[in-house]
């Protein structure tokens, strides 16, 4: 979409049955409260290794910071982190709050997660300390468990699923089919290379928190690959490693609320200014057709590098190419598409979606990739003609809708997208209307619910209806009416009752 001007499997002490995925009560002493309580639970595993996550509650005085302890067993790593400072010694493991999640009043909780690498049996930690005290831990009589906690919605329990591709279905480590539902946070695309910072508006957790009470299980996160690789055009306050390290704070934060993040790389290097061009800068400051050889490739073998070892975090390959406003045949922007290189009417060499997946396949990321389509990801009539090769099966396919667009309608959608979704995933990363109204969206949303598939409304900003779609009014989650639309139906579809129109939550 084009923009606005500039303008845990509980731990205790003893003997732990391990379910995998499930959440198992902390055992306490009828009518004895420990000090504090971590509830730690294996939320997905693969071959290598396996995603974990923990909540702490502060039974005790309150803390202004906190320190968590454990030991991994069997030559278990942490690898990566979120919601915490996490490192290792030996097979002590630390984590240490954030600067914004340190103060941890009486009965308070704090959650966070992580990766770790596993060459053995997967044990499970049984002893933690909070700030040295150990936790679910008394001196009481025999515990008796308490009865399991229920399922979490969206964005209150752990961590979201590592993910793969099986068929034409998303599917989390045990094997359940799982749709992304969500939005879009636009910014970290436009905001580093205009000078004006690196996020549009508040992403702290908070804020984060505000997406997942719409019932939000996915959330798009464009990003400039200037930015990203810190190159010399952009003020280093907002590019290279500031730049990174911010992405990958927010990433974390996404899934501390439980909610998947898609990683996307929406504007990059090289000029154009054939037909359609939405700027003659050379630099990433719009939209290009397609995206460059010179820096593309390394950007994503950069963010696959810092992502792999987390399979929860979904790539999306190339906001909205358009190559067929470039070239003089249709079969000419599909061979573009796929196969980069020299493509009629763009002036710089294109990587084409098969460089962009060798790219990221190169470094060992098994993440689910997606690829968008033909005129701004609005035409995959031939995408399952020229699909990339992908040597792991966890290629889907995207896809973007507007009332404005050519394909905007059932017949186009049975025609062109029902074959693509019969044989992939189907991810539509971006749904709006520029009405700022909702009847477009709901008959889309229908459309895509009666098939199972995944979609994602653009976008979670606070702009004037006029420039483009915008969900909300206001950061506190203020709905516009399309957003009022997405909402109520989001939490329809989890068995929330619509709330009332003043009702901002």
């Amino acid at each position: 979409m084009r923009h606005p001007p500039r303008s845990v499997l509980s731990a205790f002490a003893g003997t732990v049955a391990l379910v995998a995925g499930a959440l198992l009560p902390v055992v306490t002493a009828q009518g004895a409260t420990p000090a504090c309580t971590v509830e730690y639970s294996v939320t997905g595993r693969w071959d290598a290794g396996f995603q974990s996550a923990v909540k702490i509650t502060n039974n005790a005085t309150p803390v202004s910071s906190w320190k968590l302890t454990f030991d991994l067993a069997n030559g278990q790593k942490v690898t990566q982190g979120w919601s915490a400072k996490w490192s290792q010694s030996g097979t002590t493991v630390t984590a240490a709050n954030e600067s914004w999640n340190g103060s941890l009043g009486t009965g308070a909780s704090v959650s966070a997660g992580f990766i770790a690498s596993a060459s053995g049996p997967n044990a499970v930690p049984t002893t933690f300390k909070l700030n040295g005290t150990t936790c679910n831990a008394d001196t009481q009589p025999t515990p008796t468990p308490t009865a399991p906690p229920t399922t979490d919605p969206p964005g209150t329990g752990d961590g979201p699923p590592a993910l793969h591709v099986s068929g034409n279905k998303l599917l989390d480590a045990g094997g359940k089919t799982r749709r992304l539902l969500g939005v879009n946070r636009s910014g970290g695309e436009f905001m580093c290379v205009q000078g004006r910072g690196i996020w549009d508006g508040p992403v702290d957790d908070a804020a984060v928190q505000t997406i997942a009470d719409w019932n939000v299980d996915t959330v798009r996160i464009p990003l400039n690959e200037e930015c990203w690789l810190g190159l010399s055009n952009i003020n280093s306050a907002y590019g290279g490693a500031n730049y990174v390290n911010a992405v990958k704070d927010l990433v974390a934060r996404v899934e501390a609320h439980g909610m998947t993040p898609i990683v996307e790389l929406h504007w990059t290097y090289g000029q154009y200014t054939g037909n359609s061009a939405g700027c003659p800068d050379v630099h990433a400051s719009c939209q290009k057709p397609m995206p460059d050889m010179q820096y593309t490739p390394s950007f994503w073998a950069s963010v696959a590098n810092a992502f792999k070892n987390d399979q929860a975090v979904v790539f999306d390959l190339f906001n909205e190419p358009y190559p067929d406003r470039a070239t003089s045949t249709t079969t000419q922007a599909w061979q573009c598409w796929r196969d980069g290189g020299t493509c009629p009417g763009i002036g710089y060499e294109v990587a084409g979606m098969q460089d962009l997946v060798d790219s990221v396949r190169a470094t060992g990321a098994r993440n689910v990739v997606l690829a968008g389509g033909l005129a701004y990801s609005n035409d995959l009539s031939q995408w399952l003609t020229y699909k990339p090769a992908d040597p792991t099966g966890n290629l889907a396919a995207a896809y973007h809708v507007y009332n404005f667009n050519s394909c905007a309608n059932e017949s186009c959608w049975n025609s062109t997208l029902a074959p693509v979704a019969a044989q992939v995933p189907l991810v539509a990363g971006e749904i709006g209307e520029n009405t700022c109204s909702h009847g477009f969206v709901d008959q889309v949303m229908k459309w895509f619910d009666d098939r199972g598939l995944s979609y994602l409304g653009w976008t979670w900003n606070t702009w004037d209806c006029s420039t483009g779609p915008s969900l909300i009014s206001a950061y506190d989650g203020t709905p516009t009416a399309y957003g009022t639309g997405l909402r109520d139906h989001l939490r329809a579809l989890h068995g929330q009752a619509p709330t009332r129109p003043d009702d901002r939550s």
